[in-house]
């Protein structure tokens, strides 16, 4: 069974208007002084209104979701204890006049001086998955497989319809924010490992990024960890949205090495065709058709049935078979947070969706 951890990011907000609210480190500071966190748990983020927690690592999918809980109950009472609230959501609904300030870090204060104003747009979280692998090598062949995959994660995981006050008109408008940097999006495909270190080498030396933590592929390998790192979902609502696509990104892992064991031809899939499926990923989510790991649009129920198809062995072997299946067919009954959200939207406009990204923060 292969171990796993997850990272989430939150936004700080002002419980009444929903403008972001720059106290991370003094939010930092009061979890910290509970027994509940442990200091490595918890860390600031770009910006001076957002947090970043982190799990240890797991074996097993209701250890994650006892994990997450625990961080977003700690979290979010000393969020509170300081007069704001933590927001599980993928971009800011909304943003006041004045940018919110940087995290005071010698790297960030150097991102800032590269693109400030991409830094101050910058409020948007998301959900990382990591998934121990046997070594870097592995990590490469794992990533050219799963990689026709990571549209359809995206497109399940869109919690971020709203910007600057009003409705975008995608589902993960987190997406088109982060897809301004330089090296962004689906991950190409690798000869090998020699390929792949090439290639992040020739970007560094280019000047294109400042270090490897700049590859914001929506896959990668970790360089701090013996971990492949899926960083395509937008935070989650709910900690068992999460817990979903944990297991699911698990279970891609596995059955990629698998495969890569025994030889099966890697999934093919060009690099326009799998930039072109995640931008429509990112519009649509849930709603209507869903590109397959092919690029053939068809119903998402369809493409949920390939998925588990594809990872069900993996699910049966880790015991995740009974407790995914249910989650995927709520997802499919109820939609994404981004549904949720213009939901909420449609019916009690913002406060109604202040009301849901903060209160869904501890569900």
């Amino acid at each position: 069974m292969l171990t796993f951890g997850v990272e989430e990011e939150y936004l700080l907000v002002d419980p009444v208007t929903g403008l972001p609210v720059p106290r991370s480190e003094e939010v930092r500071a009061a979890a910290g002084l509970g027994r509940t966190v442990d200091e490595r748990e918890m860390q600031c983020e770009l910006l001076q209104a957002q947090v970043e927690v982190a799990t240890p690592i797991c074996l097993a999918l209701e250890e994650a979701g006892g994990h997450l809980l625990r961080l977003r109950h700690a979290v979010g009472a000393a969020a509170e204890s300081l007069g704001c609230r933590l927001a599980a959501v993928g971009a800011a609904p909304v943003v006041g006049t004045t940018p919110v300030p940087v995290t005071d870090r010698p790297r960030y204060l150097a991102m800032h001086t590269d693109a400030g104003q991409l830094v101050d747009e910058q409020l948007i979280n998301g959900m990382h998955v990591h998934v121990g692998v046997p070594d870097r090598e592995m990590g490469v062949g794992v990533l050219n497989r799963i990689r026709v995959w990571l549209p359809t994660l995206l497109a399940m995981s869109a919690n971020s319809p709203l910007w600057h006050g009003h409705d975008t008109g995608f589902s993960s408008w987190r997406t088109m924010v982060f897809s301004r940097w330089p090296v962004s999006g689906p991950p190409p495909r690798f000869t090998d490992l020699d390929d792949y270190e090439n290639r992040t080498e020739a970007l560094l030396a280019a000047g294109a990024v400042r270090d490897k933590g700049q590859l914001y592929w929506h896959a990668r390998l970790s360089e701090n960890y013996p971990t492949v790192e899926v960083r395509c979902p937008d935070v989650q609502l709910r900690v068992d949205d999460a817990v979903l696509l944990a297991g699911i990104v698990r279970a891609l892992v596995a059955t990629a090495i698998r495969d890569e064991k025994d030889g099966e031809p890697v999934p093919e899939c060009s690099a326009e065709l799998l930039q072109a499926v995640t931008w429509r990923a990112a519009r649509h989510g849930m709603a209507g058709m869903l590109s397959d790991p092919l690029g053939r649009l068809t119903s998402c129920g369809d493409v949920l049935s390939m998925l588990d198809r594809h990872i069900g062995p993996a699910l049966e072997a880790s015991g995740d078979t009974r407790e995914v299946n249910a989650l995927l067919h709520r997802l499919l009954r109820q939609g994404t947070g981004a549904d949720r959200q213009n939901q909420a939207f449609a019916a009690g406009g913002f406060p109604a969706v202040l009301d849901l990204i903060t209160q869904s923060i501890e569900a």
